[in-house]
């Protein structure tokens, strides 16, 4: 019995100026906060606590939270001799509502959920939206050949095959080490 498998298209996007997203341009001031953090706990051991030590009840700003399952999926990567395979879990989620594309040297996956659903009883309505997005930006290695990339979707699953260039293929050359 063969089983559905739907293809999703890889769009290829010429190289553009890279504009940083919000949580990029904040990076350096997260990462002086966490050095700070360390200092003062190194500090201050034995001393207390410090006002600008943080707990691990401590709430980061939104754009620098780390993202949660339903931000962004998990994602395998797998490496074989000829291509990389990268396997992400979207449950409930649609071919149409995931996008695959290649820019400045980036593989991108975006997906959009959205569930409405709606129940009328006898003595009560109920309704419920689901909605979310997420993104995730990978740095494609050297030796990927992109034109050739391949997306599939199956039961909740995204499979992106990476096809490696002939050179990239070549099996690597063992050097004999000889004493001196």
């Amino acid at each position: 019995m063969a089983e559905n498998v739907t293809k999703i298209p890889v769009k290829i996007q010429e190289k553009a100026a890279s504009v940083p997203s919000t949580t990029q341009a904040w990076a350096p001031f997260l990462s002086l906060r966490r050095e700070m953090d360390r200092l003062f706990d190194d500090f201050g051991r034995g001393f207390g606590q410090f006002p600008t030590r943080s707990s691990v009840f401590d709430v980061e700003p939104f754009w620098g939270r780390e993202m949660t399952w339903e931000a962004a999926p998990a994602v395998d990567i797998a490496e074989s001799e000829k291509a990389y395979e990268l396997t992400a879990e979207l449950p409930r989620m649609d071919e149409k509502n995931i996008e695959v594309k290649v820019a400045n040297g980036n593989l991108i996956i975006k997906g959009e959920k959205q569930e409405e659903k709606e129940e009328t009883k006898k003595d009560y309505y109920m309704r419920e939206r689901n909605l979310g997005s997420f993104e995730r930006r990978f740095e494609m290695p050297e030796g990927v050949d992109a034109d050739k990339i391949e997306a599939s979707f199956k039961k909740g699953v995204l499979t992106l095959t990476l096809p490696k260039k002939a050179e990239a293929q070549k099996p690597a050359k063992k050097i004999e080490v000889k004493a001196a």
